[in-house]
């Protein structure tokens, strides 16, 4: 439990800017009316859209807030906070089956874009692998950039885990074909992808991606696919466009959500999972190695509203 505890006090301090754009301002709308109206209910709105939680999402917990409101006969606006929140869990709820891949033998692609913290993100998954028991390998499979490849090499060393990987410019194909063979003979529990991040040409990116999916389907028929797409906490509403680019050259099957230590845009994370249905699975707040944890949204929840445990 410490473990997690100490996780939940990162996510507190790490959300503690969104906090500030959205809870401050709820505050004083949950304070400053007397009665539930329009009025209320629209600088409400504003708040949530302003957290960058976006306007699909916004209305949708609107809606529900609402009808809450309307069937629980509440007359105090104050009373509204706890059932706001409550609707913001239930959007956020990830589902049983989230981490039935830790649990078989699976191969897990990771996608995003340079920058977003994908390999770091690799490595830390990796290594909290391998704490738990599991036997994983590495795919060096963003052969596009050197530095990747350097760089995940570092982690698997790190992280004692086994790494395949072949020099820059090499076909990401092959690593992965090489990777699953080495997977297979060395009976890995989970063999975690790296792939190239190239938004900017979408159709080089899906060939790619298709070509891969391809040897997998081919060589591990047996796997169990998951494919995470890591995105950057900080960029808000352009984390929301990656994603909806990546959902045309990938079947996404969750997020990770880095960077969200220090940004005031976290709300980002309500929206991804209310607009996509795509959950987020894992959130990051800091450079160490436990600092990736999974998604729990009780937690972030309430870690956004300063909420007691």
């Amino acid at each position: 439990m410490g473990e997690k505890k100490g996780f939940f006090r990162k996510l507190v301090a790490g959300l503690s800017k969104t906090r500030d754009n959205i809870v401050a301002g709820m505050d004083s709308i949950f304070k400053g009316f007397s009665s539930i109206d329009e009025d209320f209910y629209e600088e409400l709105e504003e708040i949530l859209i302003m957290g960058d939680i976006g306007i699909n999402t916004t209305m949708s917990i609107m809606e529900e807030l609402r009808a809450k409101v309307k069937e629980l006969k509440i007359k105090e606006p104050g009373e509204c906070k706890e059932i706001l929140i409550q609707t913001i869990k239930e959007q956020m709820q990830i589902g049983e089956t989230a981490y039935q891949f830790e649990n078989e033998k699976s191969v897990v692609l990771i996608i995003g874009v340079n920058g977003v913290g994908k390999t770091t993100s690799i490595g830390k998954l990796a290594g909290q692998f391998k704490s738990n028991g599991k036997k994983v390998v590495l795919a060096a499979a963003d052969t596009f950039r050197a530095a990747a490849i350097e760089q995940l090499t570092e982690w698997a060393n790190r992280s004692g885990v086994d790494i395949i990987a072949q020099q820059e410019g090499s076909d990401p194909a092959a690593v992965i074909y090489d990777a699953l063979q080495a997977a297979k003979a060395r009976n890995a529990d989970i063999l975690l992808c790296d792939t190239a991040g190239r938004l900017h040409n979408k159709n080089n990116l899906m060939e790619e991606l298709r070509k891969i999916d391809k040897v997998i389907s081919r060589e591990y028929p047996d796997a169990y696919r998951e494919t995470l797409l890591v995105l950057d906490g900080t960029t808000g509403q352009n984390a929301l466009e990656q994603l909806r680019q990546f959902k045309d050259v990938a079947n996404v099957s969750g997020i990770i959500l880095t960077k969200l230590d220090g940004t005031a845009k976290g709300g980002i994370a309500v929206a991804i999972q209310a607009e996509y249905k795509i959950p987020v699975k894992y959130v990051g707040v800091g450079e160490h190695i436990d600092d990736l944890q999974k998604f729990d949204a009780d937690d972030f929840v309430n870690a956004l509203f300063d909420c007691e445990v």
